[in-house]
């Protein structure tokens, strides 16, 4: 992962501050490209501990073509809560104390940090409980998972972008045009948060398959670690249903930044060494993406240094 850590120090000595949609801040570099050979092991960070189980389901929950937080919350997966919540405290049905801003006041505001936990714990309950309430503010809009296996077309039809870049993997590997894109201009203005990986492509070469990412908004700290993890598994299980072996993920960067709230964590994490890169293990018996489980999932040998937490910017 030496890239990565290679990459905070870019943005750290080269990176020019800009303002952002969120009021916190970032440090920025345009336009960087990483490498990972998932031959020397799978790329999860080892400077601090990133949930490999968050990961997973995450990308099961994007391969189910699914835009909707009550799987994720089903997984005690919460990565997603805040863009849903906020849909809903910003609604003429929220009655609660006033959350204007949230994300910002709950790191400064011990007392409003409790009451929005308090607001959180009652939205995630009505989510998992209230199947109405779930259809309305647990819904996202048409991100990843839609996009990946739903592209509505003008004429009303879906494509699954996904199941047909398989098909062309195994029948036609040679193809420049294995490509999945997650960028619906028509879709952008609904959507909860617009892709920030927007396109990945496929390349197969000596029975080996890669996968390169374009990425157009890069939160270096605490998205880009998930990323990375999450294509690395994508490319694993591809390449085992179409019978190669997982090659490189290249990473592609847009904007690349570091939140002026993540600096701290920065620095600590750049204090640490790297250690052994773990091993993925698939259940043998599941071939199809589509069919994995949780469960079918596992990491050996992942020692990482301890997790660093840090505020997200919504």
């Amino acid at each position: 992962m030496r890239a990565y850590l290679d990459l905070l120090r870019d943005v750290l000595d080269n990176g020019v501050r800009k303002e952002d949609r969120t009021g916190t801040g970032t440090i920025s570099v345009f336009g960087r490209q990483l490498r990972y050979n998932l031959q020397d092991g799978f790329p999860l960070m080892t400077t601090k501990r990133v949930s490999f189980r968050l990961v997973a389901s995450e990308l099961l929950w994007f391969l189910r073509g699914d835009s909707n937080i009550r799987y994720l919350l089903q997984h005690n997966n919460y990565i997603w809560n805040e863009w849903a919540f906020k849909k809903w405290v910003e609604s003429p049905e929220y009655s609660g104390p006033d959350m204007t801003d949230f994300g910002l006041r709950s790191q400064r505001d011990e007392a409003f940090r409790q009451q929005y936990e308090k607001q959180m714990d009652v939205f995630i309950q009505r989510i998992l409980q209230e199947d109405e309430f779930a259809a309305q503010y647990g819904e996202l809009g048409h991100i990843y998972g839609k996009q990946w296996r739903a592209w509505r077309t003008q004429t009303g039809e879906t494509i699954d972008q996904l199941k047909d870049v398989i098909a062309m993997i195994q029948h036609t590997p040679d193809s420049r045009r294995l490509i999945v894109s997650a960028w619906n201009p028509e879709d952008v203005p609904t959507m909860a948060l617009p892709p920030c990986h927007t396109l990945f492509q496929f390349y197969v070469s000596e029975g080996k398959l890669s996968c390169q990412l374009y990425q157009r908004s890069a939160d270096i700290f605490l998205g880009v670690p998930f990323n990375i993890a999450s294509y690395a598994l994508l490319t694993h299980l591809i390449a085992r249903e179409c019978g190669l072996e997982a090659g490189e993920f290249v990473h592609t960067l847009g904007d690349a930044h570091i939140y002026t709230n993540h600096l701290a964590q920065i620095q600590e994490q750049l204090k640490r060494e790297e250690r052994t890169l773990p091993t993925l293990k698939l259940n043998p018996d599941i071939r199809s993406v589509f069919d994995y489980e949780l469960e079918d999932l596992k990491l050996e040998g992942y020692d990482p240094h301890p997790s660093i937490k840090a505020p997200i910017a919504v």
